[in-house]
C-alpha cells in the first residue's frame, strides 16, 4: 500500500511539474500523454489536485493548468525573501516614475518565474501572476537573467526548448537568441519586443548580489498602443538606475 501511495505522489509531482511548464494549459489528453500515464489515472490525480485548488480547468477549452493553491504555500517563503524586501520601494518609484507595471523574477531551469510585482493600481489579480513562469528566450526578465552566460551555456541551459513564436517578433531558435543576447550584454539591458505577447514592450535589466552573481531581473512592461511615446532606451534609463540601487542593497560593490 505505502508504495502505490508514494508511487501515486511521484506521477502527481509528474502532473504538477508538466503544467508548470505549460501557462496557457493542457488538456486531459496532452497530460495523459506527456505523463505516460492511462487517462483515468491523470483525471484522478487532476480531480484531487482541482479539489484542493492546486489545478483550475477551464470550462471553456477543458484546458487544465496551475491553480492558486500554490501563492499560499509559497507565500510565507516568497514574503521572507531579502531580495523583495529591498526591492519593494525601487519598484514603487519605478512604477510611479514610468507609469507602468513592474516585475521582479528569478530563474528555474529553464524558465523564469515571477517573484513581485507593483504597479499604480489597485487590483483584485495583483498578485494572479507571481509564481506564474515565462520562458527565458522570449522575455526581457528571462534573457536578463541569462546576461552573463557564454553562448555554449545558453545552448546547453536551452538544449531541449522548443521556440515558440508567442509573439510577431519572437526568436525562431537558439541563434538568433544569442545574437540579441551579445547586443544586450553591451548595453546592461534586454528587450522584449513583442516576443512574448503582441502589442506589448518590456525592457529588464539584471540584479546582482555581492558575489557579483546575477540573481534576479527587474523589468518594467506597456502597451505599446497606450503608450506610443515610451521609447524602449528611455525605459532603460530607469530600469537600469532601479536595478544598480537593489543590487547596492543585495551587496554588489559594482565591480563584475
Amino acid at each position: 500500500m505505502a508504495d502505490i501511495r508514494v508511487q501515486s505522489l511521484d506521477r502527481t509531482f509528474d502532473i504538477l511539474e508538466i503544467l508548470a511548464r505549460e501557462p496557457s494549459g493542457l488538456t486531459l489528453a496532452e497530460i495523459s500523454a506527456k505523463a505516460d500515464l492511462p487517462r483515468s489515472t491523470a483525471f484522478r490525480l487532476l480531480a484531487v489536485l482541482l479539489q484542493r485548488d492546486y489545478a483550475r480547468k477551464a470550462s471553456e477549452t477543458n484546458r487544465y493548468r496551475l491553480g492558486p493553491g500554490f501563492i499560499e504555500l509559497s507565500g510565507n517563503y516568497l514574503n521572507s525573501l531579502e531580495l523583495k524586501t529591498e526591492s519593494a520601494p525601487f519598484m514603487r518609484e519605478l512604477a510611479s516614475t514610468l507609469g507602468t507595471i513592474v516585475f521582479l523574477a528569478r530563474r528555474q531551469g529553464n524558465m523564469m518565474v515571477y517573484i513581485d510585482k507593483q504597479d499604480q493600481f489597485t487590483s483584485l489579480r495583483k498578485y494572479a501572476i507571481i509564481g506564474e513562469q515565462r520562458p527565458l528566450y522570449c522575455t526581457a526578465l528571462g534573457k536578463a537573467l541569462i546576461l552573463d552566460m557564454g553562448d555554449e551555456e545558453i545552448r546547453t541551459l536551452l538544449s531541449n526548448t522548443a521556440f515558440q513564436k508567442f509573439g510577431p517578433h519572437a526568436h525562431a531558435d537558439i541563434d538568433s537568441l544569442i545574437e540579441d543576447i551579445h547586443h544586450c550584454k553591451a548595453r546592461g539591458w534586454t528587450h522584449d519586443n513583442e516576443e512574448a505577447e503582441p502589442g506589448v514592450n518590456c525592457v529588464a535589466a539584471p540584479i546582482r548580489d555581492y558575489r557579483s552573481q546575477i540573481i534576479s531581473s527587474i523589468s518594467t512592461s506597456w502597451f505599446l498602443e497606450s503608450r506610443p511615446e515610451l521609447e524602449p532606451e528611455k525605459a532603460a534609463i530607469h530600469v537600469t538606475k532601479a536595478a544598480r540601487a537593489i543590487s547596492a542593497a543585495m551587496g554588489f560593490s559594482g565591480k563584475e
